[in-house]
């Protein structure tokens, strides 16, 4: 007969790695939310206006991502 030892994964520290690593997760997803509608907001621009913010049609990636 044989027995099989199961390794526990119970520790506090173990947990608080899961929990710390889907809200992780979750706040990316939502950065990355942000930054898309930062994108739509400043594409659906004219040049004027993009121009008044002292950005071109090529700076609205740069824009969006760095929340400009």
């Amino acid at each position: 007969m044989s027995t099989v030892t199961l390794s526990r994964h119970s520790s506090p520290d173990f947990f608080s790695r899961v929990v710390e690593s889907v809200a992780a997760f979750f706040e990316a997803v939502s950065e990355g939310r942000q930054i898309a509608q930062r994108y739509e907001a400043l594409s659906r621009l004219s040049d004027a206006a993009l121009a008044k913010r002292g950005l071109t049609r090529q700076d609205i990636a740069r824009a969006a991502v760095s929340g400009r």
